[in-house]
């Protein structure tokens, strides 16, 4: 989602019409529309994006208060104040209280090791 928003839905109708095809045609061919969107770099718009989506899943679980956090730190990321990694671990704060069987399956919020730092400069 963060790298092609568009290529995103492609894919996600590809695994939902899944019952409706062969499945040695359909691997190939995600594969390829995943490389192919994994091409595009993400871009603070794109990260912005998932983020707010992403908070979409904690409406219910947190207060209006935090809330506004969360906006007002995804805001702070997209005019470049802060890095990426200041709403991940946010949001992975608001997670660990609330956990969603979703987002747990999700990388978006830890896809390399921490130490690594390879967020703090985006």
């Amino acid at each position: 989602m963060a790298h092609n928003p568009v290529q995103y839905k492609t894919l996600g109708n590809l695994l939902g019409n899944m019952g409706h095809s062969d499945p040695q045609e359909l691997g190939p061919r995600y594969f390829s529309e995943l490389m192919a969107a994994l091409k595009k770099c993400a871009t603070r718009r794109t990260h912005t994006n998932v983020l707010q989506h992403l908070s979409g899943y904690l409406k219910r679980a947190i207060s209006a208060e935090d809330k506004q956090e969360v906006q007002h730190v995804i805001g702070q990321y997209r005019h470049g104040i802060v890095p990426l990694v200041v709403p991940l671990t946010l949001l992975k704060h608001h997670f660990r209280q609330h956990p969603d069987p979703y987002i747990a399956q999700q990388v978006y919020l830890q896809p390399h090791p921490e130490n690594l730092s390879l967020r703090n400069a985006i």
